[in-house]
């Protein structure tokens, strides 16, 4: 998988990059979409209307992209643990029990690389057919090219036994979505992203102070915050942008937390 920053629209709209996948297998393309940015945000997406429809991959071939891998040093919680530092799609990936392969350089690379020279070819003529000037406009395109793709250029594979996983779909939204480790202050609450989200007091003789926690923030916008296994709070997409929870991350991982807005389209063209 990749993401192509490419002049789509052939300046009759804004600057896009196509994010998508290629199955090894059969040449197939389960799944694209047209984003502003390559983020961890549009990965997270396209991976979650995927594997929803198709199931788990084995493994997930792709560049040294900072939202793939990281070089910081390790934390002192995961030199406890004993884990190398993640990205946030990296983390997703390996709960998922996916390996995530490196590819070290684009001809590495190579199936996804002459897709994208491909769809820079054809996907464009059909843009440009269309008239298309929105980022909505080219997301309907690509989802009837893809359908046309597939039918003529996917072949059998050498082996009918599918290689995909199943998987549930709770799973999939718990996983991919956004993770970090925050502690409860004195009074109960947790500090994130410059907001304050307080903790429901269960019982008096009950207290979550200084306990480590765990905030998730789902692609649809909802807040969790999660102690082990136990949901302790759980904030709905409006009540969490109230606060001030989505903010980004540049200076590390280009990361925008909760739904895209700036479209009413589904983030992923993902092919039956």
């Amino acid at each position: 998988m990749d993401g192509s920053l490419h002049d789509w629209l052939e300046g009759r709209g804004p600057a896009l990059t196509l994010v998508g996948a290629i199955d090894d297998a059969t040449g197939r393309v389960p799944a694209a979409c047209f984003v502003a940015h390559e983020t961890s945000w549009a990965y997270l997406s396209l991976f979650l209307g995927s594997f929803t429809k198709q199931g788990l991959p084995q493994a997930i071939y792709a560049d040294r992209h900072a939202l793939f891998w990281t070089d910081r040093e390790p934390t002192l919680q995961e030199q406890l643990l004993g884990r190398r530092p993640r990205t946030q799609v990296g983390r997703a990936l390996e709960e998922l029990g996916i390996t995530l392969i490196p590819a070290g350089s684009p001809q590495a690379k190579g199936r996804i690389e002459r897709l994208w020279g491909t769809f820079q070819d054809r996907l464009v003529s059909e843009l440009r057919l269309a008239g298309a000037t929105t980022r909505a406009e080219a997301q309907a395109v690509l989802t009837r090219f893809l359908l046309f793709y597939n039918r003529r250029f996917a072949k059998a594979a050498a082996d009918a036994v599918p290689a995909w996983r199943a998987v549930e779909s709770p799973q999939l939204v718990q996983t991919l979505c956004f993770k970090y480790r925050r502690v409860v202050a004195k009074d109960t609450t947790v500090a994130f992203q410059g907001a304050v989200l307080s903790l429901p007091t269960r019982s008096p003789f009950v207290s979550w102070a200084h306990k480590a926690v765990e905030v998730h923030v789902r692609l649809d916008g909802l807040v969790e915050i999660f102690l082990h296994h136990d949901r302790l709070a759980r904030f709905d997409a409006h009540t969490a942008r109230t606060v001030g929870v989505y903010r980004t991350n540049g200076r590390r991982e280009v990361v925008r937390y909760g739904p895209d807005t700036t479209t009413t389209v589904q983030p992923y063209a993902s092919a039956p």
